[in-house]
């Protein structure tokens, strides 16, 4: 039996499997909505690990993109800093919750985000972020929050949030995972949302005219829906752009069959970009160290007022 629910958290550790529904979401102007929140542990011993042949040498270590020494505890810390998160604008809030009822603000996700990988070991001292999101400013600024948190982030996406690093991009990031440590990777597509609901588009500050958001979706769903030329598949300028034309292509029919395409576009391309994601971690988990947590679900991004 197929479920089809946009905020699912799943619990997988290598011999057991619980699952519990979990409502996760943004803040800051965005939602990340019907989130799919995976927890993946390593148990150590399941993966055969190189040698470690540092030991024999005695040298600094290089700066990770993680907070070394880091001794305030973490959900301290993630309190202090959602107390600077802009003021809950309850009308907006029903414009949201009209058109995504299952959303939450960017701050409530945060904390219980953090709250249920702080059981599990996650601190700031021993997780890497990492993320797929779109190349937007207005996408990356979930990662951005989340930065706050754990330390730089270690990027994956690129246009449309499909994670255009691939294979070579997760095996490089691991290595930067601390020893014995962690990884939360975050990824998903984002869509705008105007002050009056218009999906697809999106208020930028500075800018008199909305905005189309998420615009490499859009214009690869007006391309293999007919109604537009695209970009040349093979064109060096245009690589991600082909890709994305590509790796949207299969939801043609469902987008024609849908009474709101705009609506459906992110939540087909989060499909696409789910299997991506699960296939690229199930190729590289081996070299995880202590364990990596997916969190994924589509943005909606709001304008600065």
């Amino acid at each position: 039996m197929v479920v089809r629910c946009r905020s699912a958290c799943y619990l997988y550790c290598m011999h057991t499997c619980t699952y519990a529904w979990l409502l996760l979401v943004c803040r800051n102007k965005m939602i990340l909505s019907l989130s799919l929140f995976a927890l993946l542990l390593v148990n150590g011993t399941g993966f055969q690990h190189t040698v470690d042949r540092r030991k024999s040498f005695s040298h600094p270590t290089t700066p990770l993109n993680v907070i070394v020494g880091d001794e305030e505890h973490i959900l301290d810390k993630t309190q202090r800093i959602l107390q600077d998160a802009p003021a809950f604008d309850e009308r907006f809030d029903s414009i949201v919750r009209s058109v995504f009822p299952s959303s939450i603000t960017n701050s409530d996700l945060e904390y219980r985000v953090v709250s249920a990988l702080a059981e599990r070991g996650f601190t700031t001292s021993n997780t890497l972020l990492c993320s797929s999101l779109c190349s937007d400013e207005l996408a990356t600024r979930l990662a951005d929050d989340f930065a706050k948190i754990y330390g730089r982030n270690f990027n994956l996406g690129g246009l449309a949030g499909f994670p255009f690093a691939g294979n070579i991009g997760f095996q490089t990031m691991s290595g930067h995972i601390p020893d014995s440590g962690f990884c939360l990777l975050i990824y998903g597509p984002h869509v705008g949302l105007t002050r009056d609901g218009v999906v697809g588009k999106v208020e930028r500050e500075g800018v008199s005219l909305d905005d189309i958001c998420c615009r490499s979706a859009i214009e690869a769903s007006n391309f293999v829906m007919g109604a537009s030329t695209g970009v040349a598949a093979n064109a060096f300028t245009d690589l991600q752009q082909g890709a994305v034309q590509n790796l949207v292509a299969p939801l043609v029919d469902r987008l024609k069959e849908s009474e709101h395409p705009m609506l459906e576009l992110p939540y087909g391309i989060y499909d696409i970009q789910k299997e991506l994601v699960e296939g690229i971690v199930n190729q590289g988990i081996g070299d995880v160290k202590g364990g990596i947590a997916l969190l994924g679900g589509v943005q909606i991004n709001t304008g600065p007022d």
